[in-house]
């Protein structure tokens, strides 16, 4: 049998904590990293929900992963801030030129 629904979501938990791991860290590149592995797998996890559906109890078991996976944003987030206003703070009167 194949990758269940769920699995998904738990895998993307997992991404979410290696991330904020990553940004407790400040390894930065690593949050890039798993924030890409977590694109991935919701972009896997949409394509699977056109073709299967979670049981009452995984709802609920999906319910908590969701909350826990927003509480790590959160925390990301909280640990980027200082850092986004510090590269946000080298670019501060300089031309911007993107390569």
């Amino acid at each position: 049998m194949g990758t269940q629904l769920i699995d998904y979501y738990k895998a993307i938990e997992d991404s979410s904590l290696k991330m904020l791991e990553a940004a407790r860290g400040k390894d930065w590149e690593g949050v890039a990293r798993y924030e890409g592995a977590c694109a991935v797998l919701i972009e896997q996890l949409r394509f699977q929900s056109q073709e299967q559906e979670l049981l009452p109890e995984q709802r609920r078991e999906k319910a908590r992963i969701m909350q826990r996976i927003l509480r790590n944003d959160a925390l990301i987030r909280t640990l980027a801030e200082p850092w986004l206003a510090q590269v946000e703070h080298m670019f501060d009167g300089q031309p911007q030129v993107l390569h």
